[in-house]
Parts: structure tokens; C-alpha cells; sequence
């Protein structure tokens, strides 16, 4: 494993970006795809009554920004002494730290002004996006996988890694193997993919989807959690175990009083 694919004189692309760039192009196609089967509509940026591709670019444009933005602010509030002591780390996001609850706390906000400007459902939007998204997370994995980020802690199963001394695994635990936890979500990711994937036409309500997806990401980001070596702290406990309990209690609400488990189509 080591972050850099390619290097030619000043130019590098490392695996972190790669995967993005592919959970990107990959989500672009899904949800187009998606959205013309659904024909939902973006105002003047249609094409036979469905999102065009530059609407779809321009939700891009809200959404992948803010996200980022989201996903680092959160983990530099979490790290703020060290940054504080070097604020121009800050900007080195290709060595990881971008927080997953960050990103969908930034990308979420974005989605949803841009509905209400272009007059969009947004749970029927939502519902649309959250199979891309799962499944460009586990793409993301990869990426984290390949830098050595995201790690686990020190594990003597067989399948523990032994990453470079260089990778923030490799200097949290020096000569040991880890937990590959950027493994395990990646394959928790993809298997919650399916399942969004294939409850997309079974007429479940507006919002449904969206609710499962951010409370089986919750189930499966707590479960792997428990073996990281990197997670952000809220006193004695993970903030990933906080948020993720707040979101699995507010979506469970939110189906039971919304009543989204019935369907209106058969």
C-alpha cells in the first residue's frame, strides 16, 4: 500500500484522489440514470421532464463543495490543537481527515437549499442520491486504504495489515499490524448499496430510502467503530458512536411518525 500512483516531474495523482474522482463519475451515472427513469424534474434544467445533465452538474456543484468543506471542519474541530499549532495543515486534505458525518452534515445542507431553490422535492431527491452515495463511500474506502488512513487498531489476526512506516497507520503503530477498518466499512457500504439499490422500486414513501441509509450507515459505522485507531473522541466516548446514535433514533422517528414503511404502490 502507499498513497501515490503516478508521478511525473511535479505533477501526482495518489489513490485518495483517484477514488474520489471515481465515486464521483460513478455516482454521476447512477443517479442520472436514475433520475430520468423517475423523471423528477429541476425546473428550467430538463429534458423531457427529468433532471438534465447540467442540472445534475450544477447539484454537483452545491453538494461536492459543501461536503468536503463539511467532512474537514468537523475533523479539524476535533484536532483543533494540532491545528491551531499549524493552521496550514488545514489545507492538506490528500493526507486524510475528512470526517464522513462532516461531509454528509455540509453535503446535506447543500442538497437541501438547492431543492428549495429549484423547487425540488427533497426527500424524493434524497432517495435518489443515497444509493450513489453509499456506494462512493466504499469507493472511498479504497482510496483510504491505499494512504493508510481510516486505520484500525493493532489487531494479531491474519488478516491484519502491516502498512508503511510512512502512512498515518504506519506511525500510530510502528511495526504492527492493524485492523484493516477501511476494509470492513467498505464491504458493509457495498452490501447496504444492494439493498438501497433494490428497494428503489418497491413504492416505499418519499424519504424512506434516505431514512435507511443513514440508519444502516450508522449500524455499520459504530460496528467497525469499535476497531479504529484514528476516531474522534467526545470525552470518553467515539463521536462516531454519538452521531450515529442520534441518527439512527431521529430516522427511526422519522419513519414511524411519517409512516414511510407503507408503500403507495404495489
Amino acid at each position: 500500500m502507499q498513497p501515490i500512483l503516478v508521478r511525473v516531474g511535479p505533477i501526482v495523482i495518489r489513490y485518495y484522489g483517484l477514488m474520489y474522482v471515481i465515486a464521483i463519475l460513478t455516482g454521476f451515472f447512477l443517479v442520472y440514470s436514475e433520475l430520468k427513469r423517475k423523471r423528477i424534474a429541476i425546473g428550467k434544467g430538463t429534458e423531457g421532464g427529468y433532471m438534465s445533465a447540467d442540472g445534475l452538474i450544477d447539484l454537483l456543484l452545491w453538494g461536492i463543495p459543501a461536503a468536503i468543506i463539511g467532512a474537514r471542519a468537523y475533523y479539524v474541530a476535533f484536532q483543533w490543537g494540532h491545528y491551531c499549532d499549524h493552521p496550514w495543515d488545514i489545507l492538506k486534505v490528500w493526507e486524510g481527515g475528512l470526517a464522513i458525518h462532516g461531509g454528509l452534515i455540509g453535503g446535506g445542507i447543500a442538497v437541501y437549499l438547492f431543492c428549495r431553490v429549484k423547487n425540488v422535492p427533497f426527500w424524493k431527491l434524497a432517495d435518489v442520491l443515497v444509493p450513489s452515495l453509499i456506494l462512493g463511500q466504499a469507493i472511498g474506502r479504497i482510496g483510504n486504504f491505499m494512504n493508510g488512513d481510516a486505520y484500525g487498531l493493532p489487531t494479531t489476526l491474519p488478516w491484519g495489515i502491516h502498512f508503511p512506516a510512512s502512512s498515518p497507520a504506519g506511525r500510530a503503530y510502528p511495526s504492527l499490524a492493524t485492523h484493516p477498518t477501511m476494509l470492513y466499512e467498505a464491504i458493509l457500504n457495498v452490501a447496504i448499496f444492494f439493498y438501497l439499490w433494490g428497494i428503489r422500486d418497491k413504492g416505499y414513501r418519499d424519504g424512506f430510502s434516505t431514512s435507511m441509509y443513514f440508519i444502516l450507515y450508522s449500524l455499520a459505522r459504530s460496528l467497525v467503530s469499535i476497531s479504529r485507531g484514528d476516531s474522534l473522541w467526545l470525552g470518553p466516548i467515539r463521536a462516531a458512536h454519538v452521531v450515529s446514535a442520534l441518527l439512527i433514533i431521529g430516522f427511526v422517528l422519522l419513519i414511524l411518525r411519517r409512516r414511510l414503511y407503507l408503500r403507495i404502490s404495489t
